[in-house]
């Protein structure tokens, strides 16, 4: 049975500084006039605490207000997990478990009781207006009938842009699996497997090399209510015609001379996603494909000179769409050349003409110029790269030119 609610204690001292992404996001929550955040989206409340329990059957969420330490609102079935994942000392408990002491018996008794604790209730609270859904918003509301909503998902998806020592640590090694992956890739490729083995054979062989050299990194992805992922170091294989698809689960197809064959591979480490995608021919190309092959590397090498602080996303674009066009590809110009990369594979922000962005140092993003005529050619390049003060690194590091098995 839960214990009765207790007013707000002091947090115990954390043992080791909060990451900078708090402060960050406290400086946009004065400049934005919001006075608490409360997160519940699963990428934003590991972002904030540090938790990540793989399955969200109930929410975790998280609070930050100003003159405050974070505080994680958990079921108490997660309590031993929490403690043990979370750089927060300050974690509250809510629902029945065991002997369990919590706040409440469900979550938004026990977030309007930490809330009232802190002096917000009544203020103007953030809240993740693209994730919450109207269920949850009306039982906000009704819980917490003098609070103002307003909208804070753009602030924390803007301080997400920025990343922190931390989340560039763990980019590095998601892009040495995803390297490692891809090379597997090319020799199952070369020694004639089909889509699926090709597949297995890379995802083996970043999850040998996870497992052998990275004890203290977790490589599961965020889950929903109804499912999790353990382990999300991920391939995918098209050829042929699928590679038109995108995004498919491999076939047991086998690839042909004269196929392209599109490599992706998505991995992750503590949270953080790296992007590695390649573009392989068996055997020579049709020459118009290959001339397309060319075209683009082409074009990455001329805009590779403008991914540096203070260039304005639209300006890579741009300098992309001009180089396709003057290449005779302006009928077949992608939406987009690559898009900001971290807690999500794909995060909010695009590289393309009406993007306000410009790039800072330790952003991540993609770089994905490509060439896509539907039913004749589809190049498919992207690397992860950090900007730098001084300009840009590439944290995927696999074969970057044309590349013929």
């Amino acid at each position: 049975m839960a214990a009765a609610a207790s007013p707000l204690a002091p947090a115990k001292p954390t043992t080791a500084p909060l990451p900078a992404r708090i402060g960050r996001l406290k400086a946009l929550m004065a400049k934005h006039d919001c006075d608490a955040i409360i997160s519940f989206k699963p990428e934003n409340s590991f972002y904030l605490t540090g938790f990540n329990p793989i399955i969200y059957s109930q929410p975790v969420i998280a609070i930050i207000a100003p003159g405050h330490e974070p505080i994680m609102l958990v079921h108490a079935l997660r309590d031993e997990h929490s403690r043990g994942s979370s750089w927060l000392s300050d974690i509250r408990l809510f629902g029945y478990w065991s002997s369990k002491v919590t706040l409440g018996a469900n979550w938004l008794d026990a977030l309007a009781t930490v809330l009232g604790d802190l002096g917000c209730s009544a203020k103007r609270i953030g809240i993740e207006e693209n994730f919450v859904s109207i269920d949850r918003m009306k039982q906000l509301r009704q819980a917490l009938p003098g609070a103002q909503f307003t909208d804070a998902g753009r602030i924390i998806e803007r301080c997400r842009l920025i990343k922190d020592s931390d989340e560039i640590g763990n980019a590095r090694i998601a892009a040495k699996l995803s390297d490692i992956g891809m090379d597997a890739a090319y020799e199952a490729l070369r020694a004639g497997g089909n889509e699926r083995e090709i597949c297995v054979s890379a995802m083996h062989a970043m999850n040998l090399h996870w497992s052998v050299n990275y004890p203290e990194v977790e490589v599961c992805d965020f889950g929903s209510l109804e499912g999790g992922v353990q382990n999300n170091l991920s391939f995918w294989a098209l050829s042929g015609e699928r590679t038109f698809y995108n995004c498919d689960n491999p076939s047991q197809r086998t690839p042909k001379r004269g196929d392209a064959v599109t490599l992706l591979s998505w991995t992750i480490a503590n949270g953080i996603h790296a992007e590695n995608e390649r573009t392989v021919a068996v055997g020579p190309l049709p020459s118009a494909y290959r001339k397309a092959m060319d075209d683009i590397l082409e074009i990455r090498a001329e805009v590779d000179v403008l991914i540096k602080p203070g260039v304005p996303f639209s300006d890579i674009y741009n300098a992309s769409k001009s180089g396709l066009e003057s290449r005779r590809y302006g009928a077949y110009l992608p939406g987009r050349i690559g898009h900001s990369i971290g807690l999500g594979a794909h995060e909010q922000f695009s590289i393309d003409a009406k993007s306000n962005e410009v790039l800072e140092p330790n952003m991540l993003i993609t770089f994905e110029p490509h060439i896509q005529i539907y039913g004749e050619i589809q190049t498919q390049i992207s690397d992860t790269i950090l900007i730098t003060a001084q300009g840009r690194e590439y944290l995927t590091l696999s074969h970057p030119g044309y590349l013929e098995v």
